[in-house]
């Protein structure tokens, strides 16, 4: 497996114009050392002038620079936030594309709730991440190196002091920041756990009431929630570690600078000068760089959070780029040709079918089958020996590993694909149904299927009354039907759809009773009239109303006997 970007680099690479928003506020942040020397000069000139004439240049210089400081600043900050959504809608688009593109079938394609919860979430702790945190590790870099060159000439110890105090604010922030990045990302990952967790429980909720679990499932999305309460805890007790770090050291190096000069300028520390006397004025701009000095550092404590919650999401959203088995074709280009529609229906052809899944589980090897054109083919067996895996390699929804399947002489390939599928109807044993009216969960709003085709369906599968009853909108995954009536929607959304030459049934009849099972046996057998059709199922009444029964079971051990 490859990741589509989390392997080339990290998210500077990402962010191709990061570089201009954090020169500006850069430069933005080294205009207090003009701004500072003014205010030195002034105040020095008052004390020993005690005039105001001298103060009112610097006045406006110090003016001026600070009109250019905030706006720069305000441009490069607004510059940041806008490349960090941008590099953050390219990374959602890029791991939804590849996550669309994933085959059904791949055992380790992420669940719907934690890939929603990353994209739609987690993947915001990006955004301060990039805006914040890459602008300020390059003033870290640059500030208190420009400090450091102009008070050095000044007092060689006001130097060494924030030199040595300097280190040790990012060497404990790091040994922090470790912990910090794990408790993200377990943070995150408890979060799209809990996520999953409530979705899945929405989706069976009829269930659960029909069982009475409702208390033991509010019992462990209570747990799951105290769990997850505990670990934002933890990351921000991490937090607040950090920040109390580095305010203990900037605050005693700060000290130190403000102790030095202020015995210095009393007389009773004669050294670290360079063997002269340190004046008001230069006194006063050693003072107002020392704060400054580690302003960056504490601008970088504020940002570590956001570092270690930025990276655990750039991790979730790099693992749901992570490529793995996808559908044959997903595009429109060139190479397989035109698909013959004229042979209706087509006859389906497998030659030596090599198939595993992604955890090394082979489930066909050297597999050949045919279905002649307009055949009614069950294909029977025991779970787990590959009836809706075969019925998904049909349907294009994953290429097998070796071999080759036609579809009326035309290969299932790339190029070939999306034509393919389009002259094949799908019906599985669980629908999705949308919320929305019946005619549109119908309709699915395919070109071509208008109201004369959605009413013939309706007909079709006998489902008048049920529209007539249901004349709004029905709920989501279709509360307010029956299952024998989600099945018959399912049907005529197959028959609504005029250029379908194939049925592809993967145990419809399951989980329904005797009645209504015959029922949607009747409706299928009618849907695939003069169609071919294969149905994999359990149920042998359904499946001795086809042409002719294949037993995968039987099929494979003959294989693996005639080898």
């Amino acid at each position: 497996m490859t990741k589509t970007y989390a392997d080339t680099g990290s998210t500077e690479a990402a962010l191709s114009g990061s570089r201009l928003p954090a020169a500006l506020q850069a430069v933005a942040a080294l205009l207090w050392l003009p701004q500072a020397a003014a205010i030195a000069y002034a105040i020095d000139h008052l004390a020993r002038e005690g005039t105001l004439e001298p103060v009112i240049v610097p006045a406006l210089v110090l003016l001026a620079l600070g009109f250019a400081k905030a706006a720069l600043n305000a441009l490069g900050r607004r510059l940041a936030f806008r490349n960090a959504r941008r590099a953050l809608s390219e990374m959602r688009v890029r791991a939804t594309s590849v996550l669309a593109a994933r085959s059904p079938v791949d055992i380790n394609r992420p669940d719907s709730g934690s890939a929603a919860s990353v994209l739609g979430e987690q993947a915001e702790a990006l955004v301060p991440y990039l805006a914040r945190y890459h602008p300020t590790r390059l003033r870290v870099v640059v500030i208190p190196l420009a400090i450091l060159a102009c008070v050095l000439p000044f007092s060689w110890i006001s130097a060494v002091i924030l030199l040595v105090a300097a280190p040790l604010i990012p060497l404990f922030m790091a040994l922090i920041g470790w912990r910090a990045r794990a408790a993200s990302r377990e943070q995150l990952d408890e979060m799209g756990s809990m996520n999953a967790f409530l979705l899945d429980r929405l989706r069976g909720l009829a269930t659960i009431r029909a069982l009475d679990a409702v208390d033991q499932t509010a019992d462990r999305f209570q747990a799951d929630a105290k769990t997850l309460r505990r670990k934002t805890m933890a990351v921000l007790r991490i937090a607040f570690l950090s920040s109390a770090v580095l305010e203990l050291f900037a605050a005693l190096g700060v000290a130190m600078v403000a102790v030095y000069v202020g015995f210095h300028l009393l007389g009773h520390l004669n050294f670290g000068a360079w063997g002269t006397q340190l004046s008001l004025g230069e006194g006063l701009f050693i003072l107002l760089l020392a704060p400054a000095f580690f302003e960056p550092l504490r601008d970088l404590s504020a940002t570590w959070h956001d570092r270690a919650a930025g990276q655990a999401a750039e991790e979730a959203l790099a693992d749901l780029a992570t490529q793995g088995r996808t559908f044959p074709a997903s595009r429109q280009e060139g190479g397989g040709g035109e698909v013959d529609t004229s042979d209706m229906p087509p006859g389906i052809a497998i030659e030596g079918l090599d198939f595993s899944h992604a955890a090394g589980v082979r489930v066909f090897e050297n597999l050949d089958l045919r279905v002649s054109p307009g055949e009614h083919l069950a294909l029977f067996g025991p779970s787990g020996s590959g009836k809706s895996t075969l019925l998904a390699l049909m349907a294009g929804l994953v290429a097998p590993d070796h071999g080759r399947i036609l579809i009326g002489g035309v290969p299932l390939e790339d190029g070939t694909a999306d034509d393919l599928r389009r002259r094949m109807a799908w019906v599985g044993q669980r629908p999705h149904i949308f919320q929305g009216t019946m005619a549109r969960n119908v309709s699915l709003d395919r070109p071509g299927v208008g109201e004369a085709e959605i009413d013939r369906a309706f007909r079709h599968v006998s489902l008048e009354d049920v529209v007539r009853s249901h004349a709004g909108s029905l709920g989501e995954a279709g509360v307010g039907l029956s299952g024998g009536e989600v099945l018959r929607l399912a049907l005529a959304r197959a028959v609504a759809s005029p250029e379908f030459g194939i049925v592809l049934a993967d145990e419809p009849t399951a989980h329904l009773d005797a009645a209504t099972a015959a029922d949607i046996g009747d409706g299928l057998m009618a849907l695939a009239k003069g169609r071919t059709m294969i149905v994999a199922t359990h149920d042998p009444r359904l499946a001795h109303r086809m042409d002719r029964i294949v037993d995968l079971t039987s099929l494979l051990v003959a294989r693996e006997a005639a080898e």
